[in-house]
C-alpha cells in the first residue's frame, strides 16, 4: 500500500515513543506471559477476512471509546498490530497517553503474522 507523506511523517513522529516487537519476540512473550492481550485495531472488514489467531478486534475508530472497558488494567501488556505495522503504531501512541504502561506495537502487522506462519483465522 502507498501511504501519504503526511500520515508517514505522523507514524514516524509516533514511532520513537512507541516500544515495537517482530513476531518472534511475540512468540516469547506469549510463552512468558499468557496474559499478554493481542489486539488487531484493523477495520471491521479486514477482521472478517481473517485474523491471527489468538487476537481480540478492537477496531482503530473506536479504541479511544472502548479500551478502558474491555482492558480496565493499564499494567496489562497488550500488543497491538494493523495490516502492515503503520496504524498500531498510533493506537499505541493513544494508549499509552490514555495510561496505559505496556502496549508494543507488531512490526509488519497482519502482514508479518501471515509472512511467519502464525495460524490464521477466517
Amino acid at each position: 500500500m502507498q501511504h501519504s507523506a503526511g500520515f508517514l511523517k505522523v507514524v514516524d513522529e509516533a514511532r520513537a515513543r512507541v516500544r515495537e516487537v517482530t513476531v518472534e519476540e511475540l512468540r516469547e512473550r506469549m510463552r512468558t506471559n499468557p496474559g499478554l492481550v493481542l489486539v488487531d485495531v484493523r477495520e471491521d472488514m479486514e477482521w472478517a477476512a481473517g485474523r491471527g489467531a489468538g487476537a481480540v478486534h478492537l477496531g482503530k475508530g473506536v479504541l479511544e471509546r472502548d479500551i478502558e472497558a474491555r482492558f480496565p488494567d493499564a499494567s496489562a501488556e497488550i500488543v497491538m498490530y494493523c495490516g502492515g505495522g503503520y496504524r498500531s503504531i498510533l493506537t499505541c501512541e493513544v494508549a499509552q497517553r490514555m495510561g496505559y504502561r505496556n502496549v508494543s506495537s507488531l512490526v509488519g502487522g497482519y502482514k508479518g503474522l501471515v509472512a511467519s506462519g502464525w495460524e490464521i483465522v477466517r
